[in-house]
């Protein structure tokens, strides 16, 4: 606990110097939180959202699709909401300054958007019905939702308004282009400028990065050069600020800055760092200097395996 003086005590103390002076009043304040916990033991959390200011952030359970809603210094979330027919699982969102929750519905091949201030879905987005399906990812620009899909070859896309939200389309088909599908899990992590004019996009299995242009939906793969080599092997979430793009590398427990040129078609590797507190990180969320990351525990996640309870979000500063 940090410890200090009340401006009356201090007050007090300097204007007198008699021999009844009381010594100054001393009040605790609460030790900056670093870790939030969340309840239940098979939680294995992924997707984090947060809009810049707000003092909530929201967390979503794989394993059966309950979200949380936290409190920036407060250690214990709640529950927001409960699972349902439609999802029984919640990857990556990302929040608007509408309230709106964007949630990405994994192997559902499903995405949701909810209310945030009355806990009301706004809207179910649906794609064409596949096995081979796992939406990821979420990034929100001024006119749409865009959504990754780690299986199928397709960015989708629901625009949206201040007062609604459209319906999901196969906004593009990478088929043919400078981004290809490998076996494994492909597109992951999906970030946008605020002019919505360049889509950022991390390929897990090959640890590439690619830059899409939503005027006229060219892909082209970013030149990466610098610390480690020209790859973000097992990239997860991504977060763009400014310039710097942060690639959450979930296996190496490593979050790794990159550095972009103006026009995003080349970025310098930063020096990776870390914190004791991760545990198989997977996304972020910014809040000023500092860093909210998941620690989604999937390599703990199996028959034989046992995660460390409770589950965790970390509060990290950005180095």
């Amino acid at each position: 606990m940090k410890r200090l003086l009340t401006a009356a005590a201090l007050t007090l103390a300097l204007a007198s110097c008699g021999p009844e002076t009381k010594p100054p009043v001393e009040t605790e304040m609460p030790d900056t939180v670093t870790s939030y916990t969340l309840p239940g033991n098979t939680v294995f959390p992924e997707g984090i959202a947060h809009l810049a200011g707000s003092q909530n952030f929201y967390v979503g359970s794989t394993t059966d699709g309950t979200i949380f809603k936290g409190t920036l210094g407060q250690k214990a979330p709640e529950v927001f909401a409960l699972p349902d027919a439609d999802r029984t699982t919640a990857i990556g969102m990302k929040i608007d300054d509408k309230g709106r929750l964007y949630v990405a519905g994994g192997g559902t091949g499903k995405a949701f958007v909810y209310d945030t201030v009355n806990k009301t879905r706004l809207k179910l987005l649906t794609t064409p019905a596949t096995k081979d399906t796992f939406i990821n990812d979420v990034t929100l620009t001024p006119s749409a939702a865009y959504f990754t899909d780690s299986q199928r070859p397709i960015l989708f896309r629901a625009t949206r308004t201040d007062s609604s939200v459209g319906d999901m389309e196969a906004w593009l088909d990478f088929t043919g282009t400078a981004l290809q599908y490998q076996p494994g899990f492909n597109l992951n992590g999906i970030a946008s400028t605020p002019d919505g004019a360049t889509l950022i996009v991390v390929q897990s299995n090959t640890g590439k990065l690619f830059r899409i242009k939503t005027s006229d939906k060219s892909v082209t793969e970013i030149k990466l050069s610098g610390v480690g080599g020209n790859t973000v092997p097992n990239g997860d979430g991504i977060l763009l600020d400014g310039q710097t793009l942060y690639v959450v590398r979930n296996q190496d427990v490593i979050i790794v800055p990159v550095t972009m040129s103006a026009d995003f078609s080349t970025g310098k590797l930063g020096t990776p760092f870390s914190d004791p507190s991760l545990r198989y990180p997977t996304t972020i969320a910014q809040e000023g200097k500092r860093l909210l990351v998941v620690n989604a525990q999937f390599n703990n996640r199996g028959p034989g395996l046992t995660p460390e309870v409770p589950f965790t979000v970390s509060d990290i500063a950005i180095k």
